[in-house]
């Protein structure tokens, strides 16, 4: 099925905070959105995507907001979002490919993200620690990820710090 993606517009808001509520099964996820809206260090408006369904309704949701390699800007893929009926359907595929070309498009450098193994390396990603990034915390090695865009030549080694609202 062909996905329309674009930015988020404010009148998403609700839409969104629902569907990623739902799509966890819980209100962690939705609120860790809206603090990133209210942390002007990390939220980056043109960087927050959407998936709608054949009814114009939001069916996924990507979001890219900034955080750090040590001192380095870089952008943490979280999270990614889509409605319980159109899981498995390409949306959230759909939205990610959407905002990473966002990125690319803003010459962004690094995104990093902590999922699925199987998932993320279809977009490019690989293994943070191939370029000696770590998080500040225990994670498996192969789900901390990382997505070097524009052909950087070379990505500063380190540590992630992620913004305050993700509690890391």
């Amino acid at each position: 099925m062909p996905w329309r993606t674009r930015p988020e517009v404010p009148a998403d808001r609700a839409e969104v905070y629902e569907l990623t509520a739902a799509a966890f099964g819980r209100a962690e996820e939705a609120d860790l959105v809206e603090a990133l809206r209210a942390d002007p260090g990390a939220w980056l408006p043109d960087l927050s995507y959407v998936a709608e369904g054949p009814d114009g309704a939001v069916a996924a949701y990507a979001l890219l907001t900034r955080c750090h390699v040590d001192e380095v800007p870089a952008l943490a893929l979280a999270p990614v979002a889509v409605r319980p009926e159109w899981q498995r359907r390409g949306a959230g595929a759909a939205a990610v490919r959407a905002v990473l070309e966002a990125a690319r498009g803003r010459e962004e450098r690094l995104v990093l993200v902590l999922g699925h193994p199987e998932y993320y390396p279809r977009f490019g990603f690989v293994p943070a620690s191939a370029y000696g990034i770590r998080p500040g915390f225990d994670a498996p090695d192969e789900a901390m990820m990382a997505l070097v865009l524009n052909g950087s030549a070379s990505v500063a080694p380190g540590t992630i710090r992620y913004p305050a609202a993700f509690g890391v």
